[in-house]
């Protein structure tokens, strides 16, 4: 099993192989009349992480599904890989996880059923991590390895986090480094140095628990996490549907420090120049580095968070009771010329 690099059977990798943003309006463009349930909170109009529905006893059902082709090579890592990113969309809401179920297509023919069984014992891993059960699912022959989670969650409607609920002047704050896509694409290309793949790796791995915790803070007036489309483009999505534009300062935004190595060598995905291509009229921004950073798929990437302006205190306070010594790296303002300025 040691000799199987699952990168090769794919042509995408993570979050990297998601559609387009400006593709996948239009997949998800209907013409019928919308139907009317009231009892949905979130759905697709927001573009949000998870859906959401209401029980009506004041408890709310998180309802999510993530999943996409390898990013790593070894078999476990990436069923858990996959699985962190899955779980992160109900952290996102502000959830808190309650199951899963595995969504796992497979070449049988191309590569053994013992990998598999890999894949899936590194979720299993995860699972137990996030104090759920890993309670079935379904499989498929398919011609490339694909592996997510389907994810049900629970949350507290007065705890509920959106992405289209951010206010003017909050400030932002991103949990997880940058780069993510940038070094796994060094990685297929044989050019990344072992010590900077690690710490992408655990970087992926690490869930976003926090998010349950953000849910109960009052201060915190909108969520999301950073994944396919880049920050920027997670980013717009909150500034669409708040009516916000955003101005973000690129030396303060979280990033691996040694991306410059690879992005020199052209090490950039597939993704990037997609993402760009969907929402590059609406952002200002100076150079090529900015562009290639900041529109950089992310997998399993960190929570985007939007905390009223005059709780920065408090929410330092906060981050650095849970080890977390992040600053913000932007603010929200009155829409502007663009949606997104980067100085």
């Amino acid at each position: 099993m040691s000799d199987i690099k699952l990168t090769q059977y794919s042509h995408g990798a993570g979050c990297g192989c998601k559609i387009s943003p400006a593709v996948l309006d239009t997949i998800l463009h209907s013409q019928l009349p919308k139907a009317s349930f009231p009892q949905l909170l979130v759905g697709n109009e927001s573009k949000d992480d998870a859906a959401v529905y209401d029980l009506g006893d004041g408890t709310c059902i998180v309802s999510t599904t993530d999943f996409f082709m390898p990013i790593v090579d070894d078999p476990s890592t990436f069923g858990a890989i996959a699985s962190v990113n899955a779980i992160s969309d109900i952290y996102a809401m502000g959830g808190e996880p309650v199951m899963a179920i595995a969504i796992l297509g497979w070449p049988i023919n191309k590569i053994a059923p013992s990998v598999a069984q890999a894949v899936l014992e590194g979720s299993r891993a995860v699972c137990a991590q996030a104090g759920i059960p890993l309670a079935g699912g379904h499989s498929i022959d398919c011609p490339e390895p694909v592996f997510g989670l389907a994810v049900t969650g629970k949350i507290k409607r007065e705890h509920l986090k959106r992405n289209d609920t951010a206010k003017g002047g909050s400030l932002l704050y991103l949990t997880k480094p940058l780069g993510i896509g940038i070094v796994t694409t060094a990685q297929k290309k044989g050019i990344v140095k072992s010590e900077h793949f690690a710490q992408a790796t655990a970087s992926m791995l690490a869930l976003n628990k926090l998010g349950s915790d953000l849910g109960k803070l009052p201060y915190v007036n909108a969520l999301t996490d950073v994944t396919g489309f880049g920050l920027l483009g997670h980013l717009l999505e909150m500034c669409e549907g708040s009516g916000l534009s955003a101005e973000i300062e690129f030396a303060k935004v979280p990033r691996f420090e040694f991306l410059g190595i690879y992005i020199e060598q052209n090490s950039l995905p597939g993704g990037t120049q997609r993402n760009w291509d969907s929402y590059g009229q609406k952002v200002d921004l100076g150079s090529d580095l900015q562009r290639a950073i900041l529109a950089d798929p992310q997998t399993s990437g960190g929570l985007l968070i939007s905390v009223d302006l005059d709780h920065e205190t408090n929410f330092t306070k906060f981050l650095n009771e849970r080890g977390l010594l992040i600053s913000p790296f932007g603010r929200l303002t009155k829409m502007k010329g663009k949606r997104i300025i980067v100085k």
